[in-house]
C-alpha cells in the first residue's frame, strides 16, 4: 500500500511540474513571440544643421555646447562692420544714380519743351538716357536690400528649440555660407522610435496606448501609436546590370522576423527626465487599455 502510495505521489509531483513547466513555457513563448513589446527602441529626435547665410569671421560667440536654446535666440555674430561697410557704399550708389535720374529728367523734358527747335533723334536719345539711368537706380535699389538683408544676417538665431550639440566655435574662426558650424537638436520633434518584430504588427494599431521606459529610469512614462512606417530596406535585393531585380538565393531553415520602425509619441513627460536623442527604451502596446482610450479620445 506505501509503495503504491509512494508510486502515486511521485506521479502526482511528476504530473504537476509538467503542467508547471508547460505553463511556462507558454507564458514565456506569449511574452516574447506574441505580446507586443520590444527592448529594441530609442528615443528620436530632428537634428538641425546650423549654417550662416554669410560668410566672414566669427567676432561674437553667445552660446556654448549643449546649451538649451529658444527659437529666435542669438547663436553667433559674422564680421558686422564689413557688411554695415557694404551696406553705406550701397546707399552711396542709390544716390549717385537717383542723381543721373533726375538729370536725366531734366534734360528730357527740357527737350521736349523746345519742340520743333529740337531733333527727333535728340529727343528719342534723352528717353533713352532716362530709362537706362532708372533701370540703373533699380539695380542700386535691389543691391542695397541685399546689402541690408546680408547685414542682417550676419547674427545666426536658432530656428528651433532645442540644445545644441557639438560647439566648437570661437571668435576669429571663419565661416562659410552654407557649411554647418554644429548641429541643434529639435526638442519639439522628439519621440520613440520603437523596432517591432514583424509577427507583433497585428496587435499594434495606430492610436494605441503604449508604456515607456528609459533604460537607468524607473518611472514609466505613457505614449500613444502615432505612425507605423510604410516600408523597410530589403537586404536582399540588390541593383543588376540589366535593371532587373537581383535576389540572392540565400535561404536558412530559421528565418527571423523582420523588425519594422514603429513612431511613438509621449503624452506629457516629466520635465525632469531627460530625453536624450539615442538613449534605450522599452516600448510596449497597453491592448487591455486600448478601448479606454479610444472612448476616452472620442
Amino acid at each position: 500500500m506505501k509503495k503504491i502510495l509512494l508510486d502515486f505521489s511521485r506521479l502526482l509531483v511528476t504530473a504537476v511540474v509538467v503542467i508547471v513547466a508547460l505553463v511556462a513555457l507558454r507564458f514565456m513563448w506569449v511574452r516574447y513571440q506574441v505580446d507586443p513589446w520590444t527592448r529594441d527602441g530609442r528615443i528620436r529626435a530632428d537634428t538641425v544643421q546650423v549654417a550662416p547665410d554669410v560668410s566672414g569671421l566669427i567676432t561674437d560667440v553667445l552660446i556654448h555646447d549643449n546649451q538649451m536654446v529658444r527659437r529666435g535666440d542669438p547663436l553667433f555674430v559674422i564680421d558686422k562692420p564689413r557688411f554695415e561697410l557694404a551696406l553705406r557704399q550701397a546707399d552711396a550708389l542709390i544716390a549717385a544714380q537717383q542723381a543721373q535720374v533726375d538729370e536725366a529728367v531734366l534734360e528730357d523734358t527740357r527737350n521736349r519743351k523746345l519742340g520743333n527747335l529740337v531733333s527727333t533723334e535728340l529727343l528719342q536719345q534723352g528717353g533713352t538716357k532716362l530709362a537706362q539711368a532708372q533701370a540703373a537706380l533699380q539695380q542700386a535699389t535691389v543691391a542695397r536690400d541685399i546689402a541690408r538683408l546680408n547685414l542682417d544676417r550676419t547674427t545666426v538665431f536658432a530656428p528651433v528649440n532645442g540644445v545644441l550639440a557639438n560647439v566648437e566655435l570661437r571668435p576669429g574662426d571663419y565661416a562659410s555660407a552654407g557649411r554647418p558650424v554644429f548641429a541643434l537638436v529639435d526638442s519639439d520633434s522628439l519621440h520613440i522610435d520603437g523596432y517591432f518584430e514583424e509577427t507583433k504588427l497585428p496587435r499594434i494599431r495606430i492610436g494605441d496606448p503604449v508604456s515607456v521606459q528609459i533604460m537607468g529610469e524607473k518611472r514609466m512614462l505613457s505614449g500613444h501609436v502615432q505612425s507605423i512606417a510604410g516600408g523597410i530596406e530589403d537586404r536582399e535585393r540588390g541593383p543588376s546590370g540589366n535593371l532587373l531585380p537581383n535576389i540572392s538565393p540565400t535561404f536558412s531553415w530559421v528565418r527571423l522576423a523582420q523588425r519594422v520602425p514603429v513612431r511613438v509619441m509621449l503624452d506629457n513627460p516629466p520635465p525632469d527626465i531627460r530625453l536624450i536623442a539615442g538613449r534605450t527604451v522599452t516600448v510596449t502596446v497597453l491592448e487591455d487599455q486600448r478601448k479606454n482610450t479610444a472612448g476616452a479620445r472620442q
